[in-house]
């Protein structure tokens, strides 16, 4: 692994590194559709839709999610290349 791949692995790793961010990794993932909207995510926890919000922010800024705004929602898709991406240059790593 390369330090421009640890980097880049680093930035991901800590973008999952909360439950909550976990969380919504699995749910955006497992929705109908393979994309859900924030309205779609808060009944799933104990926290406010700014907070949910912001978690959301994280994984999209790292690039775990692509976010698209459709009227006054905002909703979410997992990038699966990168987590497939993610995956690979881990295994290698142990290669």
């Amino acid at each position: 692994m390369t330090a421009a791949q640890a980097e880049r692995v680093s930035a991901l790793l800590k973008a999952m590194a909360d439950s909550v961010r976990l969380q919504l990794l699995s749910l955006v993932a497992s929705h109908e559709g393979g994309e859900a909207c924030v309205c779609d995510l808060t009944e799933a926890f104990e926290l406010s839709q700014p907070t949910i919000s912001h978690h959301l922010k994280v994984l999209h800024q790292s690039g775990l999610l692509e976010r698209s705004k459709r009227g006054v929602w905002v909703y979410y898709k997992v990038q699966a290349e990168v987590l497939d991406s993610l995956g690979k240059l881990i295994s290698s790593a142990g290669a």
